[in-house]
């Protein structure tokens, strides 16, 4: 193993390779701050450009750092316009968003920098270290096992319930499980519930449902606070100051940090999970173990509910190249992309690859350390710039909004009909934010909601029943534990309640 991390340092840290690298991050971070255009689209659109270069290892350094640089710059639309363009960084914008309100646009910038830093770097040592052992680990996941994480993921609505409303989180959950079975199904081939809309028979576009939930409403409530004269809170979120963190918050995060870069990772290691799972799992689990004052506090802008899914999906951003390197499995839909690239050029990963083309396999696993940095580096001094979007007056602010909510929208299907589903799902989320439903479970649902239906599907076909879930005792705990995590917060109202 040593020899092979001596070969990929040899290979990684050539002028070339490191330009390369820090190439890839640049353009990754740059169009991963843009709304619309998520990891999976930008790496598509480089690899034709890439395989141009002819290096085997170039190449995938290079594709490599367009994918981490793209989750770790996805998380500043969310921060700043509550705009997440892609599923990894929704979670992001919970706590995210506040802070820029609270006119702490800066500071929620450092810490998902250094969150995600952190993630994405502790994720290569684990990756360099457990890569094989961990492969067998994935392996022994099947339908009825991922079947049983999807519902774990989707338990972590009680986090984003709130206080009395775990009832109403359930209820947008369904809704958005609902949601995601329109269009075709992967077990059926039939297009279902699209009403004999064409455009539909794809499904519905994630962005779309995302800038439609948070994006358009934002713009919505911006508007009506300019029309009543609300001043002061716009006043307070132009503010751009207080950049840094000090040594009591850096305290406070650092536990999240080191758990959520473990959690993320193997989160990540198994095939089909990646980034939305890890992030929306970190930050359940996260406000779970928090004070009661703590918890009170997530959602209306604690520094732990962002570090928290910042440093998950980092780290299962990294995790994600373990089945695909060392089985030839993607274990994202991004990671499946590349393995188009690794075909490309005649490279077959798996097991082989490490014994046949070593200097392949450690050199993409090297530069991700220089390409964490450059990401730190890139990020961090620009912090101040970025947040100055902030102090942009309403008036521009909300033609900004919504140009890139409609610009991301449109961006994904490339047709007018995705303009009208955004505005219709704009006024059904101002519509619940004005019952005072929770946004976050129905995308969680939505998300989650193919990945639920199609393992369902091929455990009871597998296990021609319902059986499996006794008959394989990894599943069963997994569903016990996605009980729990639902029963806890509605037995925490219940007794609150009984003691008024």
């Amino acid at each position: 193993m040593f020899d092979g991390m001596l070969l990929g340092l040899e290979t990684a840290f050539t002028l070339q390779n490191m330009l390369f690298a820090a190439l890839g991050c640049f353009i990754g971070t740059i169009i991963g701050m843009l709304p619309g255009l998520g990891p999976m689209s930008v790496v598509a659109i480089m690899i034709p450009v890439s395989l141009q270069i002819g290096d085997p290892s170039t190449t995938l350094i290079l594709l490599a750092g367009v994918y981490y640089g793209a989750i770790f710059g996805g998380s500043t639309s969310s921060i700043l316009i509550n705009a997440p363009g892609e599923a990894a960084v929704v979670a992001t914008a919970f706590d995210g968003y506040p802070m820029a309100q609270k006119g702490q646009a800066g500071k929620a910038l450092t810490i998902a920098a250094i969150s995600s830093f952190s993630g994405g770097t502790i994720g290569v040592v684990l990756l360099m270290f457990f890569a094989p052992a961990l492969a067998n680990f994935a392996i022994l996941f099947w339908s009825a096992e991922y079947f049983a994480l999807v519902l774990v993921g989707l338990s972590a609505i009680s986090a984003f319930a709130g206080k009395g409303k775990v009832l109403k989180a359930l209820m947008m959950t369904l809704l958005g499980l609902m949601l995601a079975t329109v269009g075709e199904s992967s077990l059926f081939h039939a297009p279902r519930f699209t009403l004999g809309i064409m455009d539909l028979q794809s499904g519905i576009n994630f962005v779309t449902l995302a800038m439609g939930l948070f994006a358009v409403p934002e713009a919505f409530f911006l508007a009506i606070d300019k029309i009543r004269g609300k001043k002061g809170s716009s006043k307070k979120s132009q503010e751009i100051s207080n950049l840094r963190i000090n040594r009591k918050e850096a305290k406070a995060i650092m536990p999240v940090i080191a758990r959520q870069s473990v959690q993320g990772f193997l989160i990540g290691v198994m095939p089909g999970t990646g980034a939305t799972i890890a992030s929306f799992l970190g930050y359940a689990v996260e406000r779970n173990l928090a004070s009661p004052e703590e918890r009170e506090e997530f959602g209306k802008g604690s520094i732990k509910g962002l570090a928290a899914p910042e440093t998950a999906n980092n780290a299962a951003s990294t995790g994600s190249f373990v089945p695909l390197l060392t089985l030839g499995i993607p274990g994202s839909g991004t990671t499946a992309v590349l393995l188009g690239a690794f075909i490309a050029l005649n490279l077959q990963p798996g097991p082989q690859l490490m014994q046949d083309r070593p200097e392949v396999f450690w050199s993409i696993i090297m530069s991700m350390y220089f390409g964490n940095i450059v990401l730190l580096v890139l990020n961090l001094p620009l912090v101040p710039y970025i947040a100055r979007l902030l102090t942009i007056p309403r008036s521009f602010l909300i033609p900004f909004v919504l140009f890139f909510a409609m610009a991301g929208a449109y961006i994904g299907q490339n047709n007018a009909t995705e303009l009208l589903m955004l505005l219709g799902f704009g006024v059904l989320a101002i519509i619940f934010r004005f019952a005072d439903y929770p946004l976050p479970p129905l995308l969680i649902g939505f998300v989650l909601g193919q990945m639920f239906e199609d393992n369902l599907g091929r455990a009871m076909r597998n296990a021609n029943g319902i059986q499996f879930i006794w008959e394989r005792p990894m599943t069963l705990m997994l569903i016990i534990s996605a009980a729990i995590f639902i029963l806890i917060p509605l037995i925490r109202d219940w007794l609150a309640k009984k003691h008024k």
